[in-house]
């Protein structure tokens, strides 16, 4: 684990404890519920029914299954960090299982709460890389307006997109929350982005793609500005 890597900035503290005696021979479970006090607590994957939703699971019980891989460490991190956002995800997680079950498609609140949890992020960013990214002008956002960026902070915070992360590539999209949240405390972006978690927002799935090795400083590739010429990465928007 890189954790001088941008991406890992607010997860560096609390993730080398973890990951250090988890390497030690600690299980996962127990070295996250060794690290600060979390709204559940880590139990083995084995703790979880057969037959019993993940999600709903969790909400009852207060407690979450942890597999021994990176993908669950870094489920856990968030918990540890974003405290309420995720138990509010969960809450409606396990709200919408009660009112529709699991059988067939997820529906679209449980699809927008699985694809921001997994792989969201949020941006603190002038009005100017908002406008660029809002509208995916990837050559202004990333090389017009390049200077503006020192004045932007970005925290990845879905756990399959930091797990990927260990090992960067070119293609890495986050899904980033399409209103701006200050950064400067995370508790405060905790309980910012907790409120607005509700069905009526998640169901219109208010986030916008952002290709994590265009901003500048994430990727030397891009110190060259013929990287964001790869249409596959950096896709126009459908108009």
């Amino acid at each position: 684990m890189d954790w001088q890597a941008p991406w890992y900035g607010a997860w560096s503290g609390p993730g080398a404890l973890v990951r250090k005696a988890w390497a030690g021979g600690v299980c996962l479970h127990d070295a996250l519920n060794s690290a600060a006090p979390a709204p559940v607590r880590f139990v083995a994957q084995d703790a979880l029914p057969e037959g019993v939703p993940y999600e709903r699971f969790i909400f009852d019980r207060r407690e979450c299954p942890t597999r021994e891989n990176l993908h669950d460490f870094f489920n856990g991190l968030v918990w540890h960090r974003l405290p309420r956002t995720k138990s509010r995800l969960n809450e409606l997680q396990a709200a919408q299982i009660s009112a529709h079950g699991i059988a067939g498609r997820r529906g679209p609140v449980r699809d927008a709460i699985t694809l921001f949890d997994e792989n969201g992020a949020l941006l603190d960013a002038p009005q100017p890389l908002w406008d660029a990214l809002l509208d995916r002008d990837w050559r202004r956002l990333f090389v017009d307006l390049r200077p503006r960026w020192s004045e932007a902070r970005l925290l990845v915070v879905g756990h399959a997109l930091l797990e990927k992360l260990a090992a960067p590539r070119k293609d890495l999209t986050a899904h980033v929350w399409c209103e701006p949240c200050a950064l400067h405390d995370l508790s405060e972006a905790d309980a910012w982005l907790a409120g607005r978690c509700t069905p009526e927002r998640l169901g219109a799935k208010p986030f916008t793609p952002l290709p994590l090795m265009g901003i500048p400083g994430w990727d030397a590739g891009n110190l060259n500005f013929s990287f964001y010429d790869d249409s596959v990465v950096f896709r126009p928007r459908r108009r």
